[in-house]
């Protein structure tokens, strides 16, 4: 299995960087892009290097932020065969909060009813490599950074978020922004022993650039700690001070940026 990171917010590489995520990912049976990344980044990105993303067979968006599915229209343009998997209140509009002020962060709308469009309403299994799920109970840190994520009903719960399990000879959890809360998503996960965790934790508010307490990072290395066989690599929204600082007190914590790739 190899994992490209094609859009995320820091670079060491040739590649543009961006808050956004998206990976490419290889597997004995699939071409996955897991997230498009906000606009034509991934398409630049992909092109230097080298991957034909017509060629992409499944993709997954995580949820309903435009960071993550802000290039399914361009995506659509390139690829017309492709099986894309999104929990159907993904299409609900989002926003991000500040005071009275309510800026719209949905994916595009118009993309309902496309007909590569599979709307799920929870768990669901691809085939006996690939499984989705969501997680319904987020009562272990919930991260803070939440605060100003929002629905049409109120604050945001993100029944729209599902995470990925890729099965093969090792089994890999893959989540987008971990918004119901990376201890939760792991304790539901716990089934399929991932023995690799990747995705952003959102321990950081980009719209407050604030990040969550050190008495919530302590108690997340805590609540991670039984899960020494993992290997975690983090990104997008967990944020550099919150990653620095979970690094040091986790030895199976680590960064993928844009343009490095992972060999499993």
């Amino acid at each position: 299995m190899k994992i490209i990171s094609l859009v995320e917010n820091t670079t060491n590489s040739e590649l543009k960087a961006k808050h956004g995520l998206s990976f490419y990912i290889e597997t004995r049976a699939h071409k996955i892009l897991f997230d498009l990344g906000p606009d034509n980044t991934l398409f630049e990105n992909a092109y230097k290097r080298d991957i034909n993303l017509s060629k992409v067979d499944t993709v997954i968006i995580s949820h309903g932020h435009a960071d993550h599915g802000g290039g399914l229209k361009n995506f659509l343009k390139v690829n017309s065969s492709a099986n894309i998997y999104v929990q159907k209140e993904a299409f609900e509009p989002h926003y991000n909060k500040a005071g009275f002020l309510k800026i719209p962060i949905g994916i595009d709308r118009s993309l309902f009813s496309h007909r590569q469009i599979i709307l799920l309403e929870g768990d669901y299994k691809i085939d006996d490599e690939l499984s989705l799920f969501t997680v319904g109970k987020t009562d272990k840190f919930y991260s803070p950074a939440n605060k100003t994520l929002y629905d049409e009903r109120g604050e945001d719960r993100f029944a729209h978020e599902q995470n990925l399990i890729i099965s093969e000879e090792k089994t890999v959890l893959i989540m987008g922004c971990g918004h119901c809360g990376v201890v939760n998503i792991m304790e539901k996960a716990d089934k399929y022993r991932p023995d690799l965790c990747l995705g952003g934790f959102h321990l950081f508010n980009p719209m407050t650039r604030k990040t969550v307490s050190r008495d919530f990072l302590d108690a997340i290395v805590e609540a991670l700690q039984k899960y020494k066989n993992t290997e975690f690599y983090t990104c997008h929204c967990t944020g550099t001070e919150a990653f620095d600082y979970l690094s040091r007190c986790m030895d199976n914590m680590h960064y993928l940026s844009c343009g490095e790739t992972l060999e499993i």
